[in-house]
């Protein structure tokens, strides 16, 4: 039997309609009490959908299916899931890959019914600062940046009958003293009726809009070949050429946040990574810099000369740490509005427009009832009040910390207004355990990291333009620049041989390749030191591995990794309940019997049921000093990542290193059961 059999056994299939029938999905919705789970995500993981994508009807079958591991896009003919497009899934887990490395399980939900929230005690690094800005930019700067091009586009007159509607509306509120009704009016209209968003703001390509005109433009990057991101750079899958914007602009400004370029603990450092005590922290140069400066002058640095620096190094670390958590709110909340505005199935698709109309509902009758007067009172009172009644406010809140205790929580967003809605890292692990409910795992997003961006244009529909322009300035905007003939083209038959190489790149590629011999030496010692028992070495054993080797197997059920330096597969056993993940040397391994009964006990380096997992975390291979070293030095090969599982009891502490599917198992074992996880 599979994991699907073994959950829903107790449990009653119910129909949850993911069609726009709101009578139907009301019915739907209340059939969703029969299914218990400790989250509203886990709950709704098991619900059975009248629209099926090829996980959900996976699971009428016994047995674990494979939906499309390892299978190029084009041959996923249909969507894994339902209502949502493969590449917007692929999109959802690529950056749910790099936002979330490190979980814990917690002993009962939140309240806000959804797990997966931020931790009251997320510890601050640079490399999550570095995270965060570029889910800031990918999230809320894109979308930011549309709606300035769509003010331009309104305010150049080009589309005529549109700017001149929202001109009579205007001017006709404004002389019948009923703007604030009309905007709560408009904002009503837009919330309810999703068609209405496309009418009054037709969509158009970010890139092709100029903000200083409003009208066609060339894009930045001088073709356009992605619609969803402010340079129109071509990518490979969707939203990848976004989120390479946001870490090319974090890296542009390396001079304002030095150890978010760094990315000080990728994923967290192992205790053991090599090269790490060799490379100087990127962080401490800055440091370093200033002092050497203020010795220059006669002055001396350590801390028994000058006692602020300790102080003010820690009061900047705690405002970066408030500032990352601010920072981390405002996106959280902006998601979760957007997927309440649009929400994806399994996610109620009636209860969000409810409580946002509601809430507009009572703005509209209030702005009838109170006049601009009024307001202007009501809201000098309420300063004044805030200025000068402090003694009764904190009596107020000391009465309140005395009989609510959690009366705070209860005011926040996610807490009331959007209670249930979820960020897009919670979108994306309901949607994985949609996948593990049916025995269906989600693929992964395809890997086209050495293939070379495409440069031809990316496919537009005459639809999708809604600029007024002719069709001569849209085909010459989409596309591609001609590229100028420089010097070295137009006279190749003249010099046919390359320039010669000047003495400091002559000293670079010197240095370079002493670094590489360097870490490549370092490594082979580590294996012979692995070979006789040593278990710092071993853990390092297979890390540095050539870019593009394929490494089989890769998943559904089995997975490439080492343990204690052995290599061998990581296996989900679901012929069990709870399942269980084993680690074998054994890797003959076969697809059609993945149980730990066909093993051999001397092959089995541990086992574990995935009910007691209770943290995850992310590793890097050789520590982040020790992957920019190689990087930069060992250009053809790459670091290959490890994962740490910690379970119930003291033993249960595995440390999985070398693995190139960490991700793909990762994402496995925080859907597969029925733990309550936490972000830290």
């Amino acid at each position: 039997m599979s994991q699907l059999d073994t959950t829903n056994n107790n449990v009653q299939q119910v129909s949850y309609s993911t069609k726009n029938s709101r009578a139907g999905i009301l019915d739907a919705e209340r059939t969703t009490a029969d299914i218990s789970g400790p989250t509203d995500s886990h709950v709704l993981s098991k619900v059975d959908q009248d629209e099926k994508g090829l996980a959900q009807r996976a699971g009428d079958t016994d047995t674990i299916t494979d939906v499309g591991w390892d299978k190029p896009p084009e041959q996923i003919h249909e969507r894994v899931v339902s209502g949502l497009s493969n590449e917007d899934l692929w999109m959802l887990i690529r950056r749910f890959n790099k936002q979330i490395y490190y979980v814990k399980a917690l002993p009962e939900a939140p309240l806000q019914r959804l797990d997966l929230n931020r931790a009251e005690d997320e510890q601050f690094s640079p490399d999550k600062l570095r995270a965060t800005l570029e889910r800031f930019y990918t999230s809320i700067v894109v979308s930011l940046t549309a709606f300035v091009k769509h003010i331009a586009r309104l305010r150049s007159w080009r589309e005529r009958n549109r700017t001149a509607g929202f001109c009579i509306v205007y001017f006709a509120a404004w002389m019948l003293d009923l703007l604030a009704p009309t905007l709560f009016a408009v904002l009503l209209v837009l919330v309810v009726s999703p068609q209405s968003r496309e009418i009054l703001f037709p969509p158009a390509p970010i890139p092709l809009v100029s903000t200083d005109t409003g009208g066609i433009q060339k894009p930045k990057a001088g073709v356009l070949g992605s619609h969803d991101s402010i340079t129109g750079a071509p990518e490979k899958m969707k939203g990848e050429a976004a989120e390479r914007e946001a870490s090319n602009l974090i890296t542009s400004v390396a001079s304002v946040a030095v150890g978010s370029v760094a990315g000080k603990h990728d994923q967290g450092t192992p205790e053991d990574a090599p090269i790490e005590s060799s490379v100087p922290d990127a962080m401490e140069i800055a440091t370093s810099a200033a002092d050497a400066q203020t010795a220059a002058h006669g002055e001396s640095t350590d801390e028994s000369h000058d006692k602020t620096k300790e102080p003010m190094r820690d009061t900047v670390y705690n405002a970066a740490n408030l500032a990352m958590r601010i920072l981390a709110d405002i996106i959280d909340t902006y998601e979760r509005f957007g997927n309440a505005l649009s929400p994806t199935p399994p996610f109620s698709m009636i209860t969000p427009c409810l409580r946002l109309a509601s809430v507009l509902s009572v703005g509209f009758l209030a702005s009838l009832i109170i006049s601009s007067h009024m307001f202007v009172k009501m809201s000098t009172f309420g300063v004044g009040f805030a200025f000068f009644g402090d003694p009764i406010i904190r009596r107020g809140v000391a009465y309140l910390n005395r009989e609510f205790p959690r009366w705070e929580k209860l005011l926040e967003l996610q807490n009331s207004l959007l209670k249930g809605i979820p960020t897009n890292a919670q979108l994306t692990l309901t949607l994985l355990r949609i996948g593990e409910a049916n025995g269906a795992p989600l693929p992964p997003p395809p890997s086209h990291s050495l293939h070379a961006t495409p440069d031809q244009p990316a496919p537009v529909r005459n639809e999708d333009i809604n600029l007024d322009a002719t069709d001569e300035e849209i085909n010459a905007a989409i596309a591609p620049t001609p590229q100028p003939q420089t010097d070295s083209t137009q006279h190749e038959g003249i010099h046919p041989h390359p320039p010669k190489k000047g003495f400091a790149t002559r000293m670079l590629g010197f240095f370079r390749g002493t670094t590489a011999t360097g870490i490549e030496s370092k490594l082979a010692v580590d294996r012979a030191k692995a070979a006789v028992g040593s278990k710092r070495a071993k853990g390092r054993v297979g890390v540095l591995r050539k870019k593009g080797q394929i490494t089989l197997p890769s998943g559904p059920v089995q997975f490439d990794g080492r343990y204690r330096g052995k290599r061998g597969v990581l296996v989900i056993d679901q012929s069990q309940s709870p399942p269980l993940l084993y680690f074998t040397t054994d890797q003959s391994v076969q697809v059609d019997d993945p149980t730990l009964a066909g093993r051999s006990k001397s092959s089995v380096l541990f086992s574990m049921p995935v009910t007691d997992i209770r943290e995850m975390r992310k590793v890097g291979g050789l520590g982040w000093k020790g992957k920019l070293v190689t990087g930069w030095a060992v250009g053809s090969k790459e670091v290959v990542d490890g994962l740490n599982l910690v379970g119930v009891l003291p033993e249960q502490n595995y440390q999985l290193t070398a693995m190139k599917t960490r991700n793909q198992l990762f994402n496995r074992l925080v859907a597969i059961d029925g733990q309550v996880w936490a972000s830290y």
